[in-house]
Protein backbone atom coordinates (compact mmCIF):
# COMPACT_ATOMS: atom_id res chain seq x y z
CA UNK A 1 0.00 0.00 0.00
CA UNK A 2 1.25 3.45 -0.92
CA UNK A 3 2.24 5.93 1.75
CA UNK A 4 -0.66 8.46 1.89
CA UNK A 5 1.78 11.36 1.75
CA UNK A 6 3.26 10.04 -1.52
CA UNK A 7 -0.05 9.81 -3.38
CA UNK A 8 -1.06 12.49 -5.86
CA UNK A 9 -4.40 14.27 -5.79
CA UNK A 10 -5.47 12.20 -8.80
CA UNK A 11 -4.61 9.04 -6.86
CA UNK A 12 -7.04 10.12 -4.14
CA UNK A 13 -9.77 10.97 -6.66
CA UNK A 14 -9.34 7.59 -8.35
CA UNK A 15 -9.58 5.86 -4.98
CA UNK A 16 -12.76 7.82 -4.27
CA UNK A 17 -14.25 6.59 -7.54
CA UNK A 18 -13.19 3.03 -6.72
CA UNK A 19 -14.54 2.88 -3.17
CA UNK A 20 -17.18 5.56 -2.53
CA UNK A 21 -20.86 5.93 -3.44
CA UNK A 22 -21.86 9.61 -3.16
CA UNK A 23 -25.35 10.86 -2.16
CA UNK A 24 -27.84 12.23 -4.70
CA UNK A 25 -25.34 11.39 -7.45
CA UNK A 26 -25.72 9.30 -10.58
CA UNK A 27 -22.32 7.65 -10.37
CA UNK A 28 -22.47 6.44 -14.00
CA UNK A 29 -22.48 9.95 -15.45
CA UNK A 30 -20.95 12.04 -12.67
CA UNK A 31 -17.64 13.73 -13.30
CA UNK A 32 -14.68 13.58 -10.95
CA UNK A 33 -15.47 14.83 -7.45
CA UNK A 34 -13.62 17.92 -6.26
CA UNK A 35 -10.98 17.00 -3.69
CA UNK A 36 -11.19 19.47 -0.80
CA UNK A 37 -8.02 20.01 1.20
CA UNK A 38 -9.17 22.49 3.83
CA UNK A 39 -11.78 25.13 4.61
CA UNK A 40 -11.98 28.36 6.52
CA UNK A 41 -14.81 30.84 6.99
CA UNK A 42 -17.07 30.84 3.93
CA UNK A 43 -14.35 29.31 1.73
CA UNK A 44 -13.43 25.75 0.85
CA UNK A 45 -10.13 25.03 -0.91
CA UNK A 46 -9.64 22.38 -3.57
CA UNK A 47 -6.59 20.24 -4.30
CA UNK A 48 -5.00 23.07 -6.28
CA UNK A 49 -5.52 25.63 -3.52
CA UNK A 50 -8.35 27.33 -5.39
CA UNK A 51 -10.79 29.08 -3.08
CA UNK A 52 -14.49 28.26 -3.61
CA UNK A 53 -17.23 30.24 -1.86
CA UNK A 54 -19.52 27.82 -0.02
CA UNK A 55 -22.72 29.64 -0.99
CA UNK A 56 -24.98 26.79 0.19
CA UNK A 57 -23.36 26.25 3.60
CA UNK A 58 -22.45 22.67 2.64
CA UNK A 59 -26.06 21.48 2.38
CA UNK A 60 -27.35 24.15 4.74
CA UNK A 61 -25.45 23.02 7.85
CA UNK A 62 -22.60 25.50 8.21
CA UNK A 63 -23.76 28.65 9.97
CA UNK A 64 -20.60 30.15 11.53
CA UNK A 65 -18.06 29.28 8.84
CA UNK A 66 -15.74 26.34 8.34
CA UNK A 67 -13.10 25.21 10.84
CA UNK A 68 -14.25 27.73 13.43
CA UNK A 69 -11.53 27.76 16.11
CA UNK A 70 -13.92 28.34 19.01
CA UNK A 71 -16.06 25.30 18.15
CA UNK A 72 -12.95 23.21 17.41
CA UNK A 73 -11.47 24.06 20.79
CA UNK A 74 -14.66 23.14 22.63
CA UNK A 75 -14.81 19.82 20.79
CA UNK A 76 -11.17 19.15 21.66
CA UNK A 77 -11.76 19.88 25.35
CA UNK A 78 -14.76 17.54 25.41
CA UNK A 79 -12.82 14.76 23.66
CA UNK A 80 -10.27 14.82 26.48
CA UNK A 81 -13.01 14.46 29.10
CA UNK A 82 -15.84 12.25 27.80
CA UNK A 83 -16.28 11.15 24.21
CA UNK A 84 -19.45 9.10 24.69
CA UNK A 85 -21.52 7.15 27.19
CA UNK A 86 -24.74 5.16 26.92
CA UNK A 87 -27.64 7.61 27.36
CA UNK A 88 -30.12 5.14 28.88
CA UNK A 89 -29.69 5.30 32.64
CA UNK A 90 -26.80 7.77 32.36
CA UNK A 91 -26.49 11.45 31.54
CA UNK A 92 -23.82 14.14 31.32
CA UNK A 93 -23.49 17.90 31.70
CA UNK A 94 -23.17 18.86 28.00
CA UNK A 95 -26.55 17.27 27.18
CA UNK A 96 -28.23 18.81 30.24
CA UNK A 97 -26.85 22.27 29.53
CA UNK A 98 -27.76 22.08 25.84
CA UNK A 99 -31.33 21.04 26.63
CA UNK A 100 -31.71 23.82 29.18
CA UNK A 101 -30.33 26.51 26.86
CA UNK A 102 -32.33 25.42 23.81
CA UNK A 103 -35.60 25.29 25.72
CA UNK A 104 -35.10 28.92 26.72
CA UNK A 105 -35.40 29.69 23.01
CA UNK A 106 -38.43 27.39 22.71
CA UNK A 107 -40.61 28.43 25.67
CA UNK A 108 -43.62 26.56 24.27
CA UNK A 109 -41.68 23.27 24.52
CA UNK A 110 -40.84 21.25 27.62
CA UNK A 111 -38.62 18.26 26.85
CA UNK A 112 -35.75 17.38 24.49
CA UNK A 113 -35.11 14.02 22.84
CA UNK A 114 -31.68 13.52 21.24
CA UNK A 115 -30.89 11.72 17.98
CA UNK A 116 -28.39 12.06 15.15
CA UNK A 117 -29.78 13.63 11.95
CA UNK A 118 -32.72 15.50 10.51
CA UNK A 119 -34.51 12.46 9.10
CA UNK A 120 -34.33 10.73 12.46
CA UNK A 121 -35.56 13.85 14.27
CA UNK A 122 -38.63 13.75 12.02
CA UNK A 123 -39.12 10.01 12.56
CA UNK A 124 -39.01 10.62 16.32
CA UNK A 125 -41.58 13.40 16.04
CA UNK A 126 -44.04 11.32 14.04
CA UNK A 127 -43.58 8.31 16.32
CA UNK A 128 -44.25 10.53 19.34
CA UNK A 129 -47.54 11.65 17.78
CA UNK A 130 -48.67 8.17 16.83
CA UNK A 131 -47.83 6.72 20.24
CA UNK A 132 -49.29 9.75 22.04
CA UNK A 133 -52.76 8.77 20.83
CA UNK A 134 -52.04 5.05 21.19
CA UNK A 135 -51.16 5.60 24.85
CA UNK A 136 -54.36 7.62 25.30
CA UNK A 137 -56.31 4.80 23.63
CA UNK A 138 -57.54 7.08 20.84
CA UNK A 139 -57.69 5.74 17.29
CA UNK A 140 -55.81 8.46 15.46
CA UNK A 141 -53.34 7.30 12.84
CA UNK A 142 -53.58 9.71 9.88
CA UNK A 143 -50.66 12.06 9.21
CA UNK A 144 -51.15 15.25 7.20
CA UNK A 145 -48.32 16.90 5.29
CA UNK A 146 -47.84 19.58 2.66
CA UNK A 147 -47.46 18.74 -1.00
CA UNK A 148 -43.88 19.13 -2.30
CA UNK A 149 -42.55 18.56 1.23
CA UNK A 150 -39.15 17.10 2.02
CA UNK A 151 -38.54 15.68 5.50
CA UNK A 152 -35.66 13.26 4.93
CA UNK A 153 -34.76 9.92 3.44
CA UNK A 154 -35.71 7.32 6.07
CA UNK A 155 -39.02 5.55 5.48
CA UNK A 156 -41.19 7.62 7.78
CA UNK A 157 -39.63 10.85 6.54
CA UNK A 158 -40.04 9.72 2.92
CA UNK A 159 -43.70 8.92 3.58
CA UNK A 160 -44.27 12.46 4.82
CA UNK A 161 -42.33 13.89 1.87
CA UNK A 162 -43.78 14.98 -1.44
CA UNK A 163 -44.30 12.89 -4.55
CA UNK A 164 -41.15 14.14 -6.29
CA UNK A 165 -39.91 11.02 -8.04
CA UNK A 166 -37.10 10.37 -5.54
CA UNK A 167 -39.15 7.77 -3.72
CA UNK A 168 -40.78 5.83 -6.57
CA UNK A 169 -38.94 2.53 -5.82
CA UNK A 170 -40.21 2.58 -2.23
CA UNK A 171 -43.82 3.73 -2.55
CA UNK A 172 -45.41 0.34 -1.92
CA UNK A 173 -43.60 0.18 1.42
CA UNK A 174 -44.46 3.67 2.65
CA UNK A 175 -47.45 4.49 4.85
CA UNK A 176 -50.34 6.60 3.65
CA UNK A 177 -50.17 10.35 4.26
CA UNK A 178 -52.88 12.89 3.45
CA UNK A 179 -51.55 15.95 1.63
CA UNK A 180 -52.73 19.53 1.35
CA UNK A 181 -51.50 22.34 -0.83
CA UNK A 182 -48.81 24.60 0.65
CA UNK A 183 -50.51 27.76 2.00
CA UNK A 184 -49.04 30.15 -0.56
CA UNK A 185 -51.22 33.19 -1.40
CA UNK A 186 -52.73 31.54 -4.48
CA UNK A 187 -53.41 28.27 -2.60
CA UNK A 188 -54.34 29.43 0.91
CA UNK A 189 -58.12 29.12 0.74
CA UNK A 190 -57.93 25.70 -0.89
CA UNK A 191 -55.27 24.58 1.59
CA UNK A 192 -57.52 25.57 4.51
CA UNK A 193 -60.51 23.76 3.07
CA UNK A 194 -58.47 20.63 2.37
CA UNK A 195 -57.21 20.53 5.96
CA UNK A 196 -60.66 21.11 7.42
CA UNK A 197 -62.09 18.27 5.35
CA UNK A 198 -59.36 15.86 6.45
CA UNK A 199 -59.48 16.64 10.17
CA UNK A 200 -63.27 16.42 10.25
CA UNK A 201 -62.86 12.63 9.97
CA UNK A 202 -61.49 12.63 13.53
CA UNK A 203 -58.60 10.24 12.91
CA UNK A 204 -55.74 12.70 12.28
CA UNK A 205 -52.90 12.46 14.79
CA UNK A 206 -50.53 15.12 13.42
CA UNK A 207 -49.78 17.75 10.81
CA UNK A 208 -46.11 18.09 9.80
CA UNK A 209 -44.70 21.08 7.92
CA UNK A 210 -41.55 23.00 7.03
CA UNK A 211 -42.38 26.42 8.50
CA UNK A 212 -42.27 29.36 6.06
CA UNK A 213 -39.80 27.77 3.60
CA UNK A 214 -40.06 24.41 1.82
CA UNK A 215 -36.39 23.79 1.03
CA UNK A 216 -36.02 20.96 -1.46
CA UNK A 217 -39.32 21.95 -3.09
CA UNK A 218 -37.39 24.90 -4.54
CA UNK A 219 -37.31 27.29 -1.59
CA UNK A 220 -41.08 27.72 -1.80
CA UNK A 221 -42.07 30.40 0.72
CA UNK A 222 -45.31 31.33 2.48
CA UNK A 223 -46.33 33.67 5.31
CA UNK A 224 -46.55 33.09 9.07
CA UNK A 225 -50.20 34.20 9.04
CA UNK A 226 -51.08 31.48 6.53
CA UNK A 227 -49.41 28.80 8.65
CA UNK A 228 -51.05 30.16 11.79
CA UNK A 229 -54.45 29.54 10.21
CA UNK A 230 -53.61 25.90 9.50
CA UNK A 231 -52.20 25.31 12.98
CA UNK A 232 -55.30 26.90 14.52
CA UNK A 233 -57.50 24.38 12.70
CA UNK A 234 -55.34 21.59 14.12
CA UNK A 235 -55.53 22.98 17.65
CA UNK A 236 -59.31 23.16 17.43
CA UNK A 237 -59.43 19.50 16.41
CA UNK A 238 -56.86 18.08 18.86
CA UNK A 239 -54.30 17.44 16.10
CA UNK A 240 -50.63 17.65 17.07
CA UNK A 241 -48.39 19.89 14.98
CA UNK A 242 -44.77 19.11 14.04
CA UNK A 243 -42.49 21.93 12.87
CA UNK A 244 -39.65 20.48 10.83
CA UNK A 245 -37.05 23.20 11.48
CA UNK A 246 -34.11 21.08 10.37
CA UNK A 247 -33.33 23.62 7.64
CA UNK A 248 -35.12 26.75 8.91
CA UNK A 249 -33.66 26.70 12.43
CA UNK A 250 -30.84 28.87 13.74
CA UNK A 251 -31.61 32.17 12.00
CA UNK A 252 -32.05 30.88 8.45
CA UNK A 253 -35.36 32.76 8.28
CA UNK A 254 -33.99 35.80 10.13
CA UNK A 255 -35.10 34.70 13.60
CA UNK A 256 -33.71 31.94 15.81
CA UNK A 257 -36.51 29.65 14.64
CA UNK A 258 -39.14 30.09 11.95
CA UNK A 259 -41.74 29.28 14.63
CA UNK A 260 -40.77 32.55 16.33
CA UNK A 261 -42.84 34.31 13.64
CA UNK A 262 -45.93 32.28 14.57
CA UNK A 263 -48.71 33.11 17.01
CA UNK A 264 -49.77 29.45 17.05
CA UNK A 265 -46.90 27.28 18.28
CA UNK A 266 -46.13 23.67 17.28
CA UNK A 267 -46.36 20.78 19.74
CA UNK A 268 -43.15 19.21 18.42
CA UNK A 269 -40.06 20.75 16.80
CA UNK A 270 -37.32 18.94 14.84
CA UNK A 271 -33.80 20.43 14.75
CA UNK A 272 -30.51 19.41 13.16
CA UNK A 273 -28.22 20.86 10.41
CA UNK A 274 -27.05 24.14 12.01
CA UNK A 275 -27.46 22.75 15.53
CA UNK A 276 -23.73 22.02 15.90
CA UNK A 277 -22.60 24.87 13.71
CA UNK A 278 -22.23 22.37 10.87
CA UNK A 279 -19.49 20.36 12.54
CA UNK A 280 -20.98 17.09 13.80
CA UNK A 281 -24.14 15.01 13.28
CA UNK A 282 -26.64 15.71 16.03
CA UNK A 283 -30.38 16.29 16.08
CA UNK A 284 -33.09 17.08 18.56
CA UNK A 285 -36.84 16.60 18.76
CA UNK A 286 -38.58 18.79 21.31
CA UNK A 287 -42.11 18.40 22.63
CA UNK A 288 -44.63 20.02 24.96
CA UNK A 289 -45.35 18.83 28.47
CA UNK A 290 -48.70 17.52 27.24
CA UNK A 291 -47.02 15.22 24.71
CA UNK A 292 -44.41 14.07 27.23
CA UNK A 293 -46.98 13.35 29.94
CA UNK A 294 -48.80 10.85 27.70
CA UNK A 295 -45.77 8.54 28.03
CA UNK A 296 -45.58 8.68 31.85
CA UNK A 297 -47.17 5.57 33.30
CA UNK A 298 -46.71 2.59 35.56
CA UNK A 299 -47.33 0.60 32.39
CA UNK A 300 -43.91 0.06 30.80
CA UNK A 301 -45.53 -0.51 27.40
CA UNK A 302 -46.25 3.23 27.29
CA UNK A 303 -42.49 3.87 27.21
CA UNK A 304 -41.12 5.60 24.12
CA UNK A 305 -39.00 2.76 22.75
CA UNK A 306 -36.68 4.73 20.51
CA UNK A 307 -32.96 5.44 20.58
CA UNK A 308 -29.64 4.77 18.94
CA UNK A 309 -26.09 4.11 20.01
CA UNK A 310 -24.93 7.73 19.88
CA UNK A 311 -27.96 9.36 21.52
CA UNK A 312 -26.93 12.52 23.37
CA UNK A 313 -23.31 12.29 22.20
CA UNK A 314 -21.22 14.60 24.45
CA UNK A 315 -18.96 15.80 21.61
CA UNK A 316 -21.93 16.78 19.48
CA UNK A 317 -23.49 18.52 22.47
CA UNK A 318 -20.25 20.42 23.11
CA UNK A 319 -20.24 21.60 19.49
CA UNK A 320 -23.88 22.71 19.78
CA UNK A 321 -23.15 24.61 22.99
CA UNK A 322 -20.23 26.35 21.29
CA UNK A 323 -22.50 27.28 18.39
CA UNK A 324 -25.04 28.79 20.80
CA UNK A 325 -22.21 30.78 22.40
CA UNK A 326 -21.34 32.21 18.99
CA UNK A 327 -24.96 33.15 18.32
CA UNK A 328 -24.90 35.23 21.50
CA UNK A 329 -21.99 37.31 20.22
CA UNK A 330 -22.82 40.76 18.89
CA UNK A 331 -20.65 40.13 15.83
CA UNK A 332 -22.76 37.12 14.79
CA UNK A 333 -26.01 39.04 15.13
CA UNK A 334 -24.58 41.91 13.09
CA UNK A 335 -23.48 39.46 10.39
CA UNK A 336 -26.97 37.96 10.23
CA UNK A 337 -28.58 41.41 9.97
CA UNK A 338 -26.09 42.44 7.29
CA UNK A 339 -26.81 39.31 5.27
CA UNK A 340 -30.58 39.82 5.51
CA UNK A 341 -30.23 43.44 4.35
CA UNK A 342 -27.85 42.50 1.51
CA UNK A 343 -30.22 39.82 0.25
CA UNK A 344 -33.12 42.27 0.39
CA UNK A 345 -31.19 44.85 -1.65
CA UNK A 346 -30.19 42.22 -4.23
CA UNK A 347 -33.76 41.00 -4.49
CA UNK A 348 -34.94 44.53 -5.24
CA UNK A 349 -32.21 44.91 -7.83
CA UNK A 350 -32.91 41.79 -9.91
CA UNK A 351 -36.59 41.09 -9.45
CA UNK A 352 -37.45 42.78 -12.75
CA UNK A 353 -34.78 40.89 -14.72
CA UNK A 354 -36.35 39.28 -17.77
CA UNK A 355 -34.86 35.87 -16.92
CA UNK A 356 -35.63 35.92 -13.19
CA UNK A 357 -39.02 34.74 -11.97
CA UNK A 358 -40.45 34.78 -8.46
CA UNK A 359 -37.45 36.36 -6.74
CA UNK A 360 -38.07 35.68 -3.08
CA UNK A 361 -36.35 36.08 0.26
CA UNK A 362 -36.88 34.94 3.83
CA UNK A 363 -34.19 36.06 6.24
CA UNK A 364 -30.79 34.76 5.12
CA UNK A 365 -32.26 32.76 2.22
CA UNK A 366 -32.75 34.24 -1.24
CA UNK A 367 -34.02 32.30 -4.26
CA UNK A 368 -35.24 32.83 -7.80
CA UNK A 369 -36.52 30.76 -10.69
CA UNK A 370 -34.32 30.88 -13.80
CA UNK A 371 -36.84 31.33 -16.60
CA UNK A 372 -36.67 28.45 -19.09
CA UNK A 373 -38.99 26.85 -21.61
CA UNK A 374 -39.39 23.89 -19.28
CA UNK A 375 -41.55 23.69 -16.19
CA UNK A 376 -40.00 24.50 -12.82
CA UNK A 377 -38.67 21.16 -11.61
CA UNK A 378 -35.84 19.59 -9.63
CA UNK A 379 -34.91 17.70 -12.82
CA UNK A 380 -34.84 20.75 -15.10
CA UNK A 381 -31.90 20.37 -17.51
CA UNK A 382 -30.60 23.90 -16.83
CA UNK A 383 -29.43 22.73 -13.42
CA UNK A 384 -26.14 21.18 -14.56
CA UNK A 385 -25.27 24.16 -16.75
CA UNK A 386 -25.85 26.53 -13.85
CA UNK A 387 -23.86 24.38 -11.43
CA UNK A 388 -20.86 24.24 -13.78
CA UNK A 389 -21.14 27.94 -14.56
CA UNK A 390 -20.88 28.93 -10.91
CA UNK A 391 -18.15 26.39 -10.12
CA UNK A 392 -16.06 27.83 -12.93
CA UNK A 393 -16.29 31.16 -11.12
CA UNK A 394 -15.25 29.65 -7.78
CA UNK A 395 -18.75 29.53 -6.28
CA UNK A 396 -20.54 26.47 -4.93
CA UNK A 397 -24.24 26.78 -5.71
CA UNK A 398 -26.41 23.67 -6.13
CA UNK A 399 -29.50 24.79 -8.08
CA UNK A 400 -32.70 22.88 -7.38
CA UNK A 401 -33.48 22.33 -11.05
CA UNK A 402 -33.95 25.84 -12.39
CA UNK A 403 -34.19 27.35 -8.90
CA UNK A 404 -31.08 29.25 -7.85
CA UNK A 405 -30.81 29.80 -4.12
CA UNK A 406 -28.12 31.44 -2.01
CA UNK A 407 -27.80 30.44 1.67
CA UNK A 408 -24.25 31.13 2.92
CA UNK A 409 -22.56 30.93 6.31
CA UNK A 410 -23.26 34.10 8.29
CA UNK A 411 -19.57 35.05 8.34
CA UNK A 412 -19.48 35.59 4.56
CA UNK A 413 -17.73 38.87 3.76
CA UNK A 414 -19.26 41.77 1.79
CA UNK A 415 -16.75 41.10 -1.00
CA UNK A 416 -17.75 37.42 -1.19
CA UNK A 417 -21.43 38.39 -1.20
CA UNK A 418 -20.85 40.79 -4.07
CA UNK A 419 -19.02 38.11 -6.04
CA UNK A 420 -21.96 35.70 -5.73
CA UNK A 421 -24.57 38.35 -6.54
CA UNK A 422 -22.58 39.41 -9.60
CA UNK A 423 -22.23 35.81 -10.78
CA UNK A 424 -26.00 35.25 -10.49
CA UNK A 425 -26.67 38.39 -12.53
CA UNK A 426 -24.20 37.32 -15.20
CA UNK A 427 -25.72 33.84 -15.32
CA UNK A 428 -29.14 35.38 -15.98
CA UNK A 429 -27.62 37.50 -18.78
CA UNK A 430 -25.38 34.89 -20.37
CA UNK A 431 -27.34 31.64 -20.01
CA UNK A 432 -30.77 33.07 -20.62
Amino acid sequence: MLNPSSQTDMDWINKDKEYIWHPFTQMKTAGDPVLIQKAEGALIYDENGRAIIDAVSSWWVNVHGHAHPYIANKIHQQLLTLEHVIFAGFTHKPAIELAERLLKHLPHQSKIFFSDNGSTAVEVGMKMCLQYFHNKKEKRHTIVALENAYHGDTFGAMSAGGDDGFNDPFKRHMFQVERILPPTPENLNQSIEQLKKIVEKGDVCCFIFEPLVQGTAGMMMYTPDALDQLIQICKENNVLCIADEVMTGFYRTGKMFASDYLKQKPDITCLSKGLTGGTLPLSITTCTEDVYSAFLSEDKMKTFFHGHSFTGNPIGCAAALASLDLFEREETQKNISRLVQSHRAFKNKIQEHSKAENVRQQGTIIALNFKTDSETSYFNSIRDRLYDYFMDKGILLRPLGNVIYFMPPYCITPEQLSKVYSAIEKALDELG
